[in-house]
């Protein structure tokens, strides 16, 4: 949803110079995004339905300028494992110092709440990044 969120928010403000790529700590590899997930988005006009879980790697994280991480323990776990990721992870919700919670497999409620986090941490580091 957020990598969603975030091409959009680039397109929309004409920003072509950015790749954005979502990827998990503990990725399910080749899985398609949640029915739940691609439902809200769909009703937003995002279609995320051909996404697909990849792993976060070493050469991903040595090529990103700024990595961005829902929860607080996978910035940690990323620079433990990364020296070249220190100073580049952030939360999404960094701004507002908060973690956003993955709702895989949780009801619609808690996807729909997740959703409104990101939606409104992607406006907050839009606004960081291109004043």
């Amino acid at each position: 949803m957020a990598e969603a969120l975030f091409k959009k928010a680039l397109a929309d403000i004409k920003q072509t110079n950015c790749t954005i790529v979502s990827a998990g700590i503990s990725a399910v590899i080749g899985h398609k995004a949640d029915e739940k997930a691609s439902c809200l988005m769909m009703a937003r006009g995002l279609d995320i339905s051909q996404h697909r879980a990849c792993q976060l790697n070493t050469h991903m994280v040595r090529k990103a300028d700024l990595i961005l991480v829902m929860e607080l323990a996978h910035k940690m776990e990323i620079e433990s494992q990364e020296s070249s990721a220190k100073g580049k992870v952030f939360r999404l919700g960094e701004w507002g110092g908060y973690d956003i919670r993955d709702p895989y497999q949780l009801d619609l409620k808690v996807f729909e709440s997740v959703l409104e986090q990101i939606d409104h941490s992607v406006s907050v580091w839009l606004k960081k990044l291109y004043p």
